[in-house]
C-alpha cells in the first residue's frame, strides 16, 4: 500500500473548551490535549468506512500535533439536515476551524460561514470535485476561506482492473445519488473512459437512500458488473447491492478497500487514512497563520489494487497470474470485522 509523506509542522500546544458543543445530541469524541483555547470541529458527513477512515486520518494529524477537536457525524437517516444544523452550531460556537469530510459536509459548513459574519477557514476532506461543488475558484487558488483534499477516485485504473477480471465484460452498471455533485463528475469521467474501453455504460440514480433497493433491482439485469463511486448514499447502503447482486451472481466492485472486504470483488483503491492525514496537516498549517484563500487544494491519486478472494471464488472469477502488486483480503464477517 502506498503511504503518503507527512508534511507535519511542530505547533504550540492546544486544547478545546470543554463545553464546545454542549446540546448537541448527536455523536462526539474530544482526544488530545486539553491546555489551550483552540477550537477545531470535524465535521462528518454520515458514518461509513471511506468517511470513518478520512476522519480517523484527519485525527491521527491532529493528534500528532497536540491538537483538540470535536466530531460531530450525520446520521445515515437524515444527514443533510444534521450536517448543516451541526455546521450553524459550530459556527455560532466560534470554532478556530471546521474540517469537513465528504463533499455535502463541506458545502454545509462553507454555507453556514458564508451565512454569518464569522470568518472561519473550512479544511474540507475527500471532495472529488471541490470546483464544481461551488467551495473553490481552483484547485491551485482557492480564493475564498477554504481548500483541502479531493480524493481523486481511478476510475482508469478501476475499468482496468474490472477487464483483467472480467475480459468479456461488455456491460457496466453504476449507482449514484442525483444530488451529489462528485457522482455527477465521476460518472463524466467513467464514461469517457467506458467509450474508449467499448464498454456500454448504463447508470442509474437515485434521490435518497430508500431508493437503492429497487435501484439495484432494476440496474443489476441490465449488467455484467456494478461498479461503485464514492457516492455516500450508495456505499453507506452498500450491503443492500450486495445481497441484491449476490442473487444474480453479478459482481460489484467498491471504490475502497473496505467495501472489498464487505463483499465487493476488487479496486483500485483510495488510502482514506492517509488522505485524512494529509487534510489534518492542512489544517495545521492553517491554524498555524497559512491562508485557506491561497493554499492550493491536493488532490490526492494514489490507489492500489485489491482483491477478494473469497468472491471471487464464490463468483467463479479465475484471477490472473499476471495480475501483480495486488492487496488480497477475504470477506469479513459480523464477528472479525
Amino acid at each position: 500500500m502506498k503511504k503518503l509523506k507527512k508534511v507535519l509542522s511542530v505547533l504550540f500546544a492546544v486544547m478545546l473548551t470543554a463545553a464546545l458543543f454542549a446540546g448537541c445530541s448527536s455523536a462526539s469524541d474530544t482526544d488530545g490535549d486539553t491546555s489551550s483555547d483552540i477550537k477545531v470541529a470535524i465535521l462528518q458527513y454520515m458514518p461509513h468506512s471511506s468517511l470513518d477512515n478520512c476522519t480517523q486520518g484527519v485525527k491521527n494529524a491532529l493528534d500528532e500535533a497536540n491538537i483538540s477537536y470535536e466530531v460531530q457525524i450525520g446520521s445515515s437517516g437524515s444527514a443533510d439536515a444534521d450536517c448543516q444544523s451541526y455546521a450553524e452550531q459550530m459556527v455560532a460556537s466560534d470554532v478556530d476551524l471546521i474540517v469537513a469530510v465528504a463533499t455535502p459536509a463541506a458545502t454545509a459548513a462553507y454555507s453556514a460561514v458564508q451565512n454569518s459574519s464569522k470568518d472561519i477557514p473550512v479544511i474540507f476532506c475527500a471532495v472529488s470535485d471541490p470546483v464544481a461543488a461551488g467551495l473553490v475558484e481552483s484547485m491551485e487558488t482557492p480564493g475564498n476561506n477554504t481548500t483541502g483534499t479531493a480524493d481523486a477516485f481511478d476510475i482508469e485504473g478501476q475499468v482496468e482492473l474490472i477487464l483483467e477480471l472480467q475480459p468479456e465484460l461488455e456491460t457496466l452498471g453504476v449507482l449514484y445519488t442525483t444530488s451529489e455533485a462528485n457522482s455527477i463528475s465521476q460518472i463524466e469521467t467513467l464514461q469517457e473512459v467506458c467509450d474508449e474501453a467499448g464498454i456500454t455504460l448504463i447508470t442509474q440514480g437515485i434521490t435518497e437512500a430508500s431508493e437503492l433497493a429497487s435501484a439495484a433491482a432494476a440496474l443489476l439485469p441490465k449488467v455484467d458488473a456494478v461498479t461503485n463511486l464514492t457516492d455516500n448514499n450508495v456505499v453507506d447502503n452498500m450491503s443492500v447491492v450486495l445481497e441484491r447482486a449476490a442473487e444474480l451472481g453479478v459482481p460489484v466492485y467498491g471504490s475502497e478497500i473496505e467495501q472489498v472486504k464487505k463483499g465487493c470483488l476488487g479496486s483500485a483503491s483510495i488510502d482514506y487514512v492517509a488522505l485524512g492525514e494529509v487534510t489534518g496537516e492542512m489544517a495545521i498549517d492553517v491554524l498555524n497563520g497559512q491562508s485557506a484563500a491561497t493554499y492550493s487544494a491536493v488532490e490526492v491519486t494514489e490507489s492500489f489494487l485489491v482483491v477478494n478472494t473469497d468472491v471471487a471464488e464464490t463468483l467463479g472469477i479465475e484471477i490472473p497470474s499476471d495480475l501483480t502488486d495486488v492487496e488480497y483480503v477475504t470477506t469479513e464477517t459480523d464477528e472479525n470485522a
